[in-house]
């Protein structure tokens, strides 16, 4: 949490001190795990439900007519499962830091990216939490989106994202192989300083 605090300061500084625009956003929407993503174990019959949803927040900084950087946290909540049997609720935890490229000039109304970046995921097992019963796993991931200018300083904004990681044995389930694929649909409102 401290890292994330430091990050935010110092991007709000970095703006103030250089002229940068500095955008903040709270986002939230459904989220998918791939079908050929979402078996862990074929031993065990345990894999993930294919949906779920997502609250997050992110926070830009802008140096650059149409280049940005972006970083922020995403909460993701689904299900695991075994041979059908619900297991119970699960979280996935997610920090990242992505580049943003921009389709057209900072001011403009309509704002359409492409993104790209790292990230960590932090699978939690059910009745687990992210210190206890959990295991990170570190990733790419990828997407596109569009910030919307809807007065002054308020905007809404579009994301539509696809996190690439490896997948969590949790120091132990047989036969785990393969990447999880996560994606994420989500609405934001933030705003531009």
């Amino acid at each position: 949490m401290k890292s994330i605090v430091l990050a935010a300061a110092f991007a709000c500084a970095s703006s103030l001190a250089f002229g940068q625009s500095f955008e903040g956003a709270v986002t939230g929407g459904p989220n998918f795990v791939s079908n050929s993503s979402s078996n862990l174990s074929s031993a065990l019959g345990l894999n993930y439900d294919t949906g779920g949803w997502n609250l997050g927040f992110r926070m830009t900084v802008n140096p650059y007519p149409i280049f940005g950087f972006e970083v922020g946290y995403i909460y993701n909540r689904t299900h695991l499962n075994q041979t059908g049997s619900d297991l119970g609720g699960t979280a996935i935890h997610e920090g990242y830091g992505n580049a943003l490229v921009y389709l057209t000039k900072e001011g403009s109304h309509i704002r359409p990216f492409a993104t790209a970046g790292l990230n960590f995921d932090n699978f939690v097992i059910p009745g687990g939490n992210a210190q206890y019963g959990s295991q990170n796993k570190f990733g790419f991931n990828y997407g596109a989106g569009v910030k919307v200018k809807v007065h002054d300083k308020w905007q809404v904004r579009f994301d539509l994202r696809q996190s690439n990681t490896g997948k969590p044995d949790f120091g132990g389930i047989p036969d785990v192989s393969g990447r999880f694929l996560l994606t994420q649909f989500s609405i934001g409102f933030g705003i531009g300083i």
